[in-house]
C-alpha cells in the first residue's frame, strides 16, 4: 500500500478543546504522527465535555482519533528536558495555550526555533498575540458574539449561535492549512517558519460576505432562518404532506426552471414582481405566499419529482438521525470503524481522500496511553519521571 502524504512528519501538539486538536487530527489523518501531551491525570479537558459516546466526550472520540497521549506536567522541572527531546525530533510545534503561557513554560517558537531552524512552530489563541482583546477568555460562543456571526443567525425575531462550534472549527482548519503550507515551503527553503491563527481572524474571514454587504450596503443583512438576505426564493418550504425541502433558486435561469417546473407557472417569469433577483427579494413575503400555495397541493415525492426533472437546487431538511443514515454516505461507504478505550465507533472518514491510499483510522487514546513507550522512546525513564510527579 501507498505511504500517505505525511508520512514521516512528527507532530507535538500542546492541545485541548477543539481548535488545536481538529488541526493535527487532519495531520494525523493523512499520515503525521501526532504526540498529543496532556496534563497528567485529567488531560484534555474536552475529554470531560458529555459521556454520550460509550461514557466518552463525543468532542474527544471526533477530534483526537490516531494520536499518541503523552500525559506530561510542564510545570515540573524534569518536563523541560523531555519536551526539549521531543521537539529536537519533531517537525511540527502546535499549542492553544493561553496567551503568554508558553513563553512562560520556555515554549515560545523564538526561543525553541532558535535552535531548530527547521521547525514550523503555530500557535492557536483567540485573539491573537497583541491587541487589547489578546487576553480575553475566547470560548467558541463568545468569539461568535463579538465577530457578529450571532448577529445574523437565527430567525427575526432572536438571534442565535451556530449548533456547531464555527470559530473553533474554522481555526483549525487554518491551522491544518497553514502548516501544510510552511511544509511545503520548507521543502523549497530548508526553513521552517512561526505560523499564528487566532479564532477571532478566522471568524472575521468567514463573515466576509456579510460584513461587505453591511460596510457597502448601509444595512446589515437579516437574520433570515434558512432563507438568504439576498437571494428569493431560498430556504425551507412544506409539502403538502408536510416533507420539508429547501430550495435554493440563485439566478434567472434556474427561476425559468423553477416556474416552468415547480410551480407550472411560467407567467412568473415575466411577472414584473419576480422577473429579477432583487424583485424577488423586495416582494418575498408575496412569492412564498404563491410558492406555498402551490406546494401544498403537492405530496413532498412529486414535489421532488418535479424539482428533480428541472433540475432545480434543492434539498431535503434532514435531522441528525437521518443524516447517520444518509444514502450517499451509505453508497459511498463513509464511515469506517475506529477503536476507543471503551469499545469501537463509527467515524466518518477524512474529507481529503487520496487515490490509492487508505485513510489513516486509528485508535483514540486513553490518557496517557502511549506515555511509557514514548519516553523510553526519547530515552527516557518513565518511573524516575512519575516518581517527580513529571507524567
Amino acid at each position: 500500500m501507498l505511504s500517505l502524504p505525511l508520512d514521516g512528519v512528527t507532530v507535538v501538539s500542546c492541545e485541548q478543546a477543539v481548535a488545536a486538536p481538529l488541526a493535527t487530527r487532519h495531520l494525523a489523518d493523512l499520515g503525521a504522527r501526532v504526540l498529543k501531551i496532556e496534563r497528567p491525570g485529567s488531560g484534555d479537558f474536552a475529554r470531560a465535555y458529555d459521556e454520550t459516546v460509550h461514557g466518552q466526550s463525543s468532542h474527544f472520540v471526533w477530534l483526537n482519533r490516531s494520536k499518541e497521549s503523552v500525559t506530561l506536567d510542564l510545570k515540573s522541572g524534569a518536563a523541560a528536558g523531555v519536551m526539549a527531546a521531543l521537539l529536537d525530533r519533531a517537525d511540527v510545534f502546535v499549542q492553544n495555550f493561553a496567551p503568554g503561557v508558553a513563553e512562560r513554560l520556555g515554549l515560545g517558537a523564538a526561543p525553541i526555533r532558535s535552535s531548530r531552524p527547521r521547525l514550523i512552530t503555530c500557535s492557536v489563541s483567540g485573539y491573537g498575540s497583541t491587541g487589547p482583546y489578546r487576553d480575553a477568555k475566547a470560548y467558541d460562543l463568545l468569539i461568535q458574539s463579538e465577530a457578529g456571526l450571532v448577529s445574523v443567525t437565527g430567525s427575526a425575531d432572536e438571534p442565535a449561535k451556530s449548533g456547531i462550534p464555527a470559530a473553533d472549527i474554522g481555526a483549525g482548519m487554518y491551522a491544518f492549512s497553514g502548516i501544510l503550507s510552511a511544509l511545503y515551503d520548507r521543502e523549497r527553503t530548508g526553513r521552517g517558519t512561526a505560523l499564528e491563527v487566532s479564532l477571532f481572524d478566522s471568524l472575521v474571514e468567514w463573515m466576509g460576505f456579510p460584513l461587505y454587504y453591511a460596510g457597502y450596503g448601509g444595512t446589515p443583512p437579516p437574520r433570515t432562518g434558512t432563507s438568504h438576505p439576498a437571494i428569493a426564493p431560498y430556504g425551507t418550504f412544506t409539502a403538502g404532506d408536510g416533507t420539508e425541502l429547501v430550495l435554493a433558486v440563485q439566478n434567472d435561469r434556474e427561476w425559468a426552471a423553477f416556474c416552468e417546473h415547480a410551480v407550472e407557472r411560467p407567467d412568473w417569469v415575466t411577472d414584473e414582481r419576480f422577473a429579477t433577483g432583487s424583485a424577488r427579494v423586495v416582494h418575498r413575503a408575496e412569492l412564498e405566499r404563491e410558492i406555498d400555495a402551490v406546494f401544498a397541493t403537492l405530496t413532498g415525492a412529486k414535489l421532488e419529482a418535479r424539482l428533480t426533472a428541472g433540475r432545480i437546487a434543492h434539498a431535503r431538511r434532514r435531522e441528525l438521525p437521518d443524516v447517520l443514515e444518509h444514502p450517499q454516505l451509505t453508497a459511498r461507504d463513509r464511515f469506517a470503524e475506529v477503536s476507543t478505550p471503551a469499545g469501537p465507533v463509527q467515524a466518518t472518514l477524512p474529507p481529503i481522500t487520496v487515490p490509492g491510499r487508505a485513510p489513516r483510522m486509528d485508535p483514540v487514546p486513553a490518557l496517557g496511553e502511549h506515555t511509557d513507550a514514548v519516553l523510553a522512546e526519547f530515552g527516557f525513564d518513565a518511573e524516575a519521571l512519575r516518581r517527580q510527579g513529571a507524567v
